[in-house]
């Protein structure tokens, strides 16, 4: 009888320890998820490392020659580089938010974007322009409200990044998702955009120095799209990526955590204000960026930018209520805490 005791209170040990190793795994951070809008989010593990650049003027010209000086001497808001540790993992699309991601948002939801509620419209690519015409105008024109989210001006399908969203736009998705998944959802802080988009690399790309690597991991503006800007063709680079506008998410491979299109496609907004000279005195720790400005940060480039302003270290900013053809969005999942 003892020996039957024994053996039922080892099995029922064994069973809720079973269970209870079960559930810890369960709720263990997975390497990828997928969430209710079909978006795959990647978990960016938490660590530490070197922000900014600090890549001479004399250094950049010679690696940059086709740009004038006075463009590599605006550069300066990208230094000091400076330590940045990340504290907490966070999970970060795996790809730029959709344009059939963001219609299901606006369906489910009832949001007005920005570029409709306030009826000016956004931006777009004018079809009829023709570039062997002119080589001082541009093709692009707005805000009118003939453009949007849904008509850019040239063809998008569902798996395109979606364009012409504000930051306002991003805020509201990210907040609906919150609330409807009941976990949080935000846009990334500029510290932990640069940290994903390098993925331990301290090179201007995360494909290494050289601007050509970009058409290994880049839609940006190359050959394909140069011959609709050939005002601009002296900065387009010398290969092709197959695309002369935006490309269906995660045409090219990814960096080396498993993150795609960090460079071009579209540009991201972040959530930081932006100060040129916030990096002086930016904390080590989980910085937040300036407690207040008049524009926002976004990052990465897109199909329209070269290949200087691609790197992983460059700074670019708009105010929230932009909405462009180059301008999309990434969001943050955060991990909930145990």
């Amino acid at each position: 009888m003892r020996h039957l005791l024994s053996a039922t209170l080892v099995f029922v040990l064994t069973l809720t320890i079973s269970a209870s190793i079960f559930a810890v795994d369960q709720d263990a951070p997975r390497a990828v998820i997928e969430n209710s809008l079909g978006m795959k989010f990647v978990l960016v593990p938490a660590g530490e490392f070197s922000m900014g650049s600090d890549e001479s003027h004399e250094v950049l010209s010679k690696a940059y020659p086709q740009y004038e000086r006075g463009r590599i001497l605006e550069l300066g808001d990208e230094a000091p580089v400076h330590r940045v540790r990340i504290t907490q993992a966070f999970y970060l699309s795996q790809f730029e938010v959709t344009v059939g991601q963001f219609r299901k948002f606006i369906e489910a939801s009832g949001y007005i974007p920005e570029s409709v509620a306030d009826g000016t419209g956004g931006y777009g690519y004018n079809m009829n322009y023709d570039p062997t015409q002119s080589v001082s105008g541009d093709a692009f024109e707005g805000r009118k409200p003939k453009y949007s989210w849904r008509s850019p001006g040239f063809v998008q399908g569902d798996n395109h990044p979606v364009v012409n969203v504000t930051w306002n736009d991003a805020v509201a998705l990210a907040k609906w998702l919150s609330e409807r998944e009941r976990v949080k959802y935000r846009l990334p802080t500029e510290a932990e955009w640069e940290y994903a988009c390098r993925a331990d690399t301290r090179t201007r790309y995360a494909s290494g120095d050289n601007s050509l690597s970009l058409l290994k991991i880049a839609n940006i503006f190359d050959l394909d799209a140069g011959e609709y800007w050939l005002r601009w063709a002296q900065f387009a680079l010398s290969g092709h990526d197959g695309f002369a506008f935006t490309s269906p998410v995660g045409s090219v491979a990814p960096n080396a955590w498993g993150l795609y299109d960090m460079h071009g496609n579209v540009w991201e907004w972040v959530s930081d204000w932006y100060a040129d000279d916030y990096y002086a005195r930016s904390p080590v720790d989980n910085p937040q960026g300036p407690t207040d400005g008049s524009v926002r940060v976004r990052r990465g480039g897109s199909w329209h930018t070269w290949a200087l302003y691609a790197r992983s270290s460059y700074r670019n900013w708009i105010t929230p209520s932009s909405r462009y053809t180059l301008v999309g969005m990434r969001l943050v999942r955060e991990v909930p805490t145990p």
